[in-house]
């Protein structure tokens, strides 16, 4: 029935429009879930190279200061450690620098989070360690990874980012 032809009291749609309506709605849902997901691993993957760049400048730059203040003997950054920190933490509680002000430099406010494995634990290098070890020789830290085993939407596995 039309619904010009329908009473007045018989009003709403037919059983085959419910039907209709509800497919159509269905097979746009299945092509919008798998987009949502690659956007939401594609912002965990922006925020991990962020946190990686992060980290791994606050390493270089502690690297260089720990070098020139070791030239001039103003530093406690300990012998041995090939001028770079001995662990996250000293980049966040910073280094004893003696001059005139008696202040420590602070490279990170924080530690940041990795976004694939939510937690504030990386995987650590040293400065003698391979590029591909999974071990940390423990005196140093020169990289950062994380500690995630999936892969990213390039293929190349995270740990090696």
């Amino acid at each position: 029935m039309r619904a010009e032809q329908r009473p007045a009291g018989q009003r709403g749609l037919s059983y085959l429009e419910l039907v209709a309506t509800a497919a159509i709605l269905l097979i746009l849902a299945s092509t919008v879930l798998p987009l949502a997901r690659v956007a939401a691993t594609r912002q965990k993957e922006i925020e991990l190279r962020r946190a990686l760049r992060e980290i791994r400048t606050a390493v270089d730059r502690f690297h260089t200061d720990a070098v020139e203040l070791q030239k001039i003997g103003t530093s406690d950054v300990p012998l041995g450690s090939e001028g770079y920190p001995k662990n996250l933490e000293m980049l966040v509680e910073g280094v004893a620098q003696v001059n005139t002000l008696g202040h420590k430099l602070k490279y990170l406010r924080r530690i940041p989070k990795d976004p694939m494995t939510n937690s504030r634990e990386w995987g650590l290098r040293c400065y003698q360690d391979a590029p591909d070890d999974d071990s940390w020789c423990g005196s140093n830290v020169w990289d950062v990874y994380t500690k995630s085993e999936r892969k990213g939407l390039d293929g190349s596995p995270y740990r090696e980012w």
